[in-house]
């Protein structure tokens, strides 16, 4: 291919699928394009042959798209955004701090948390609750929101598989929904059962929120509240709290913050 960079009409024609099929597979996140400033889908030779894997798994096999991408990410040909964001809160951890000339120790003792954890945060190696996420935003002066790297802006629509993902702890997936000059903050929460926030954080500002599926149990200081599907939820994020889903499925959370400090 003489080009780096080519057209979708032109990968569907070497691949040997349609361009809608290709786009399927788009919003399930197969294919990440570049796109011009015009908003043209740019592809590479990868994406050719990532498009022929996919299409040999429908054929043979006769998975359908969800299916296809899972297969793809347990082969290691598809990274999931989870393991792309978990290294970018990596970098960006590591970057504040040496920024700052501060060494590991000095940030751990200020945020109460140990030197090798918070080592293994900025090599990826694990993953941070979305208190001690709250904890260091705060210590380095920035937000949670910073950790997404939201430095494209988006348009007024956000397609599923152009939102920002955050992977914060075990079993607590989220989904930044809008960004950029916005009064709010508005995210997507997948909480699996027993996970949740970890320690009890606070900051500025108001929060709502409206259950999807699944349940919620959130603590404001000392009282419990256990939320259920179509139930919804408003309180100032100065109170000191911390959440969880206590039931046995995954549950779905529409969260918005305002100001968009979380």
């Amino acid at each position: 291919m003489q080009s780096r960079f080519l057209k979708i009409g032109e990968v569907a024609r070497l691949a040997g699928v349609s361009a809608s099929v290709i786009r399927s597979w788009e919003c399930f996140g197969l294919l990440r394009p570049h796109r011009t400033a015009s908003k043209y889908r740019l592809y590479t030779a990868k994406d050719i042959r990532l498009l022929k894997h996919a299409k040999l798994l429908r054929e043979v096999r006769g998975l359908n798209p969800p299916a296809v991408v899972q297969t793809l990410k347990r082969s290691g040909l598809v990274r999931s955004t989870s393991d792309i964001a978990t290294r970018a809160i990596g970098r960006r951890l590591r970057q504040l701090r040496t920024r700052q000339g501060l060494s590991l120790a000095q940030v751990a003792s200020a945020v109460g948390i140990s030197v090798a954890f918070l080592s293994a945060l900025e090599r990826s190696q694990e993953r941070s609750s979305v208190g001690t996420l709250r904890k260091l935003a705060r210590f380095y002066k920035t937000n949670i929101l910073e950790f997404f790297d939201p430095r494209e802006s988006n348009g007024r629509v956000v397609r599923p598989k152009d939102r920002k993902v955050l992977e914060a702890g075990p079993g607590v997936h989220m989904e930044l929904l809008a960004w950029g000059s916005t009064v709010m903050e508005p995210h997507l929460f997948r909480i699996a059962p027993r996970a949740g926030s970890g320690e009890s954080y606070n900051h500025d500002g108001e929060e709502f929120l409206y259950v999807l599926r699944g349940e919620l149990s959130i603590t404001l200081q000392d009282e419990e509240y256990r939320l259920h599907p179509g139930d919804s939820f408003y309180f100032e994020s100065i109170i000191p709290h911390s959440w969880k889903n206590p039931g046995r499925t995954e549950s779905w959370i529409l969260w918005v913050n305002t100001p968009p400090t979380f």
